[in-house]
């Protein structure tokens, strides 16, 4: 296994659990918005930030298939992952 499929495994594993901890607090908070008005306010802002990760997350999936695999089309889902890295990071930087 080359070093560049184990990065993109860590990366592929972190962004898969990031999306899943995001989508777990969502259905808290959509569950918990009637008691608590505040948790109805942050829902936009937490649907975003599943949607994204859960994209990102698919996207370093398929890379990472394609990589162990050595798949022609591998470079598609990657190019992909680390455009949306950047775009991420661009969204939440401190402006």
């Amino acid at each position: 296994m080359h070093p560049f499929t184990v990065v993109l495994g860590v990366v592929a594993g972190s962004l898969l659990s990031l999306a899943s901890g995001l989508g777990i607090v969502l259905a808290v908070f959509w569950l918990l918005r009637d008691e608590h008005p505040r948790f109805a306010f942050e829902l936009p802002e937490l649907m975003r930030a599943t949607a994204m990760f859960t994209v990102l997350s698919v996207f370093a999936s398929a890379g990472f298939v394609g990589q162990v695999r050595a798949r022609r089309w591998r470079f598609a889902p990657q190019g992909l992952l680390w455009a949306g890295l950047v775009a991420v990071g661009w969204y939440y930087w401190p402006s």
